[in-house]
């Protein structure tokens, strides 16, 4: 079926669009255990980049998985289509011209490389949240690690199912940054890339 699929040459381009806006898309994916900080930074660096001007959407795990990959559950193979299927509505959002922010635990290495080959020439900026499962337990906001510990949830990662940390990420926010710390980080390494050349 796929011989018959033909995708039609628009003519508006990601480039008219990014001149348009007056910056250029880049895909900030967010990775870490549940509870380190993802989408507090996250949304943090959104308000910081609105303020500035540059156009923003955020991809959240557990919205997305409440919606366009609702269904699948937290085995490895689900979470690499979860990570597919981010990888691709980003690759889409980016053609429209705006910065992505995406939080996703996104486990495994060679996921967050889909991501990254995917969305190709676009930017990827990968941003580790290096918080210990220590402190990712103490922050349990949604009881998750408690349920795992009783085992009432099976393949939590950092419980009862592999993190694959990255070995370079282009930025690494720990447990001893504050949130401002973080934006601030990750703002200084994103702005040269933001601006059109």
């Amino acid at each position: 079926m796929e011989q018959h699929i033909f995708p039609y040459n628009f003519k508006i381009t990601q480039e008219d669009r990014n001149l348009l806006n007056g910056h250029r898309s880049l895909l900030i994916w967010f990775t870490g255990l549940s509870g380190s900080g993802k989408s507090t930074v996250a949304d943090a660096l959104e308000q910081k980049l609105n303020s500035e001007k540059i156009r923003t959407i955020i991809l959240d795990g557990d919205n997305i998985r409440g919606r366009l990959c609702k269904g699948l559950d937290f085995s490895a193979e689900a979470r690499s289509e979860n990570v597919r299927r981010v990888a691709e509505t980003a690759n889409l959002l980016l053609q429209s011209g705006v910065v992505v922010l995406a939080s996703f635990v996104s486990p495994y290495k060679k996921d967050r490389e889909y991501v990254e080959k995917t969305i190709k020439p676009n930017i990827f900026v990968e941003v580790y949240m290096n918080t210990s499962l220590e402190i990712c337990k103490k922050r349990d906001q949604k009881g998750l690690y408690k349920m795992a510990e009783k085992g009432e949830i099976k393949n939590l990662t950092g419980v009862n199912a592999p993190y694959e940390a990255p070995e370079n990420a282009d930025i690494e926010i720990t447990e001893n940054d504050s949130v401002e710390e973080a934006v601030a980080k990750i703002y200084l390494e994103i702005k040269d890339q933001l601006e059109l050349k």
